[in-house]
C-alpha cells in the first residue's frame, strides 16, 4: 500500500517560515462507509495518513508534551472517526479527520490520505485514496467529529428512513447567541456557486449563487439500487430565517471613488434594510492595500447589527448593496468602490460553496480586527483560529498597515484618500493603533 505522498509542499507559518511536522501513517480500522448496501452491512478495512503542521519549539524547548499534539490521542480519534457513523464518500471522511485535527489551536494545518484498499471495483487495483490539505485558510467542509450513541434498531415492518444530510452549526466560546441548534438542524447539499475571496485585502464572499437549492429529495442508501425512492423534504439551513435576531459583524471597505462618503452611505442602506437593524459603527480606519497590484490605501469600517434575514438572504442584501454603488470585480485583489462582508453571523459554524461563517480570512486580518475591537472590545471570534478579537487584532501580519482610526468619521469629512499618503494628516479626531 503507497502511503500519504510525502512530496507535498510544507506549510508555512504566517512569517513564510516551514512548520515542524508531525506524521503518523497507517491508521487502521473497520468501518462502514460506501454506497453500496453490502459496504454498509459488512463493513471493510479503512487506512488513514495524518500529517500534522505545526510549531513544535516551544514543546521541545519545555519537554512538556501540554505544548505539542498527543499523537496517542490524536490515532484514536482518527480511528474512531474511520469506525464511526457511516457516510457514502471517503472524501467525507477525511473532512472529518481535517476538522478533528485542527480543532487543535496549536495545529496550523493538516494533509489527509484515507485508503479504501477493498473498494468494490471490478478490476485488479491496488489502493483507493482520497488526500486533501486543509488549513486555517482553508478550512475543512466538516465538523470535528463527536461519536454518536447507535442508533435503535428499527421495526421490520417501518420502511427504511431517509438519510438527511446535516449542516454543522456549533454553537462557540464567547459569540453572540443564535436560534437553538434544532431549529438548524436540517440541510442539503451547498448550493451552486463558488466562494471568491478576492483576496488578502478583500475579505468579500463571492458572487450571488443565484436561486438556491432550497428543496431537495434525499434518498436512503438502501434505495439507490432502483425501485421507489423514500425520501424527505429538507430545507438548506442558510436560507432560513432565525427564530429571534441574530448579531452580526459586517465589514466595510473601499479605496475608489469618494469613498468616505460611499461607506457612510453603504451604512444608511444597511440600516435601512428590512430586516437588518444596525447598532454601532467602528471608527473608520485608514489601511494599505495588502498584496494585488499596487493601488490607493483603503478606508474600513466595520457595523455590528442585528437580522432576522437568514444568512444567504444577508448575503443578498449586501451583494445588491455593493451593485448599487458600482462594485465591479474585474481585477483579482484590485481596488473596488465598496466592500460590505459578512464576518459573523451569531455563533453559525458553516462551510458551503458561497458562503463561509466565519468569514475564514478574518483572523489574520488586522483592516477588520482593529475596528472591530474599537467598538466591541470584548469582541470574540468563533471558529478555528479565532480568538479574543483585540489580541488577533495585535498579532494580524497586516497590522502595521493600518495608518489610523477616525472616531467620528460618520458625521465629519475627512480628507479623500489617494495614494499621496503622506498628505492626510490625522486630527484630532484620530487616535493611532
Amino acid at each position: 500500500m503507497t502511503t500519504h505522498d510525502e512530496s507535498r509542499q510544507d506549510a508555512l507559518d504566517t512569517s513564510g517560515r516551514r512548520l515542524d511536522q508531525i506524521r503518523l501513517t497507517g491508521i487502521t480500522a473497520l468501518g462502514y462507509h460506501g454506497v453500496f448496501e453490502h459496504e454498509r452491512r459488512e463493513g471493510q478495512t479503512f487506512v488513514a495518513d495524518v500529517v500534522v503542521h505545526l510549531d513544535t519549539r516551544r514543546a521541545a524547548a519545555r519537554d512538556d508534551l501540554a505544548h505539542t499534539l498527543d499523537y496517542g490521542a490524536l490515532a484514536e480519534q482518527v480511528a474512531a472517526v474511520l469506525s464511526g457513523d457511516p457516510v457514502d464518500l471517503i472524501e467525507t471522511v477525511a473532512e472529518r479527520i481535517a476538522a478533528t485535527v485542527l480543532a487543535s489551536g496549536i495545529v496550523q494545518a493538516v494533509d489527509v490520505a484515507v485508503h479504501k484498499p477493498h473498494a468494490p471495483i471490478q478490476v485488479p487495483f491496488g489502493d483507493v485514496v482520497v488526500a486533501i490539505h486543509r488549513d486555517r485558510s482553508k478550512l475543512p467542509a466538516a465538523e470535528p467529529y463527536v461519536p454518536r450513541p447507535a442508533p435503535q434498531a428499527l421495526p421490520a415492518s417501518r420502511p427504511s428512513p431517509t438519510v438527511t444530510a446535516t449542516f454543522p452549526v456549533t454553537p462557540a466560546p464567547g459569540a453572540p447567541a443564535v436560534a437553538p441548534a434544532a431549529t438548524w438542524a436540517d440541510a442539503v447539499a451547498p448550493a451552486p456557486g463558488g466562494l471568491s475571496v478576492d483576496g488578502p485585502d478583500s475579505l468579500s464572499t463571492g458572487p450571488s449563487a443565484g436561486p438556491s437549492t432550497d428543496l431537495a429529495t434525499v434518498p436512503s442508501a438502501s434505495d439507490r439500487d432502483g425501485g421507489v425512492v423514500d425520501g424527505e423534504i429538507v430545507t438548506d439551513a442558510l436560507d432560513r430565517a432565525p427564530d429571534a435576531p441574530v448579531d452580526v459583524v459586517l465589514a466595510l471597505g473601499a479605496n475608489l471613488g469618494p469613498a468616505q462618503e460611499t461607506l457612510r452611505a453603504a451604512v444608511t442602506d444597511l440600516a435601512r434594510t428590512p430586516g437588518i437593524e444596525v447598532v454601532d459603527v467602528s471608527a473608520l480606519a485608514r489601511t494599505s492595500a495588502v498584496g494585488g497590484p499596487e493601488q490607493a490605501d483603503y478606508l474600513n469600517a466595520v457595523v455590528l447589527a442585528t437580522t432576522t434575514l437568514a444568512p444567504r438572504e444577508l448575503l443578498r442584501a449586501t451583494q445588491a448593496i455593493e451593485q448599487a454603488h458600482g462594485r465591479e470585480r474585474q481585477e483579482h485583489w484590485g481596488p473596488r468602490t465598496l466592500d460590505v462582508d459578512i464576518i459573523l453571523y451569531g455563533s453559525v459554524l458553516a462551510v458551503t460553496d458561497d458562503l463561509e461563517l466565519p468569514h475564514p480570512r478574518a483572523h489574520e486580518r488586522a483592516f477588520v480586527l482593529q475596528p472591530w475591537a474599537q467598538v466591541d472590545p470584548h469582541a470574540v471570534l468563533p471558529g478555528l483560529g479565532g480568538g479574543p478579537v483585540g489580541a488577533l487584532a495585535a498579532t494580524a501580519p497586516d497590522r502595521d498597515g493600518v495608518r489610523w482610526l477616525a472616531l467620528d468619521w460618520l458625521t465629519a469629512p475627512i480628507p479623500a484618500i489617494g495614494n499621496d499618503t503622506a498628505a492626510v494628516p490625522a486630527g484630532p479626531d484620530a487616535s493611532t493603533p
